[in-house]
């Protein structure tokens, strides 16, 4: 695609770079962007740059957070003994939007992946434990995609809690296998954390 300027088409790179979002789309992005006004640009690049200056995560669970713990951390009203282990702040939106758990989560950053080069030393997993060790912590919900990477992750860090004493529990097969949490409809997702069973490996 030859483009007459080669400000758009630098415009258009920068936007394609964006996940989901293909050359076409992101022309139609460049071209919606050059007829906004310069207040309305400012504002938009404004917004950006500010969430990247002044978006935090949150010291105790690692979501995401204008404060140095978040409001779920900070809400006297959740319980924070039962934790729900996400990968990532999509899944916390997608549980939230159930509207039927009311405990903590904490915040992987990712999946263990050793095609993908990841391993447990690259997420949260340390920031977990240490806040088993020195928290009154009864239950861990492994909130993880049903994916192969998923339930890697779940059985790594369940030989890590295993000898604790705290209930572990995974959400109920409601979500298909293979599906990403943050993409199950919100009826199957409510279901599959009020029906959580214990966590069981095959070894």
């Amino acid at each position: 695609m030859k483009l007459p300027s080669k400000y758009l088409e630098k415009a258009v790179e920068e936007l394609s770079s964006l996940p989901g979002i293909g050359k076409r789309t992101a022309l139609r992005l460049a071209l919606n962007l050059l007829n906004r006004t310069e207040v309305e640009i400012e504002t938009f690049a404004r917004s950006l740059t500010d969430m990247k200056d002044f978006l935090k995560n949150c010291n105790i669970c690692h979501n995401v957070s204008d404060a140095e713990v978040c409001s779920i951390c900070n809400n006297p009203k959740r319980d924070l003994t039962t934790i729900c282990i996400v990968e990532d702040i999509r899944d916390i939106l997608a549980i939230e939007a159930t509207d039927t758990f009311k405990g903590g989560y904490h915040v992987l950053g990712g999946v263990i992946s050793p095609m993908d080069g990841i391993g447990p030393s690259d997420l949260n997993i340390s920031a977990l434990l240490d806040r088993i060790e020195n928290g009154a912590i009864t239950e861990i919900i492994f909130a993880l995609s049903p994916t192969m990477e998923g339930d890697t992750t779940n059985y790594y860090l369940f030989k890590k809690l295993c000898n604790k004493e705290i209930l572990i529990t995974c959400l109920s097969r409601g979500v298909s296998v293979g599906t990403e949490l943050q993409y199950a409809d919100e009826n199957s997702l409510g279901k599959s954390l009020l029906y959580r069973q214990p966590f069981k490996t095959n070894s």
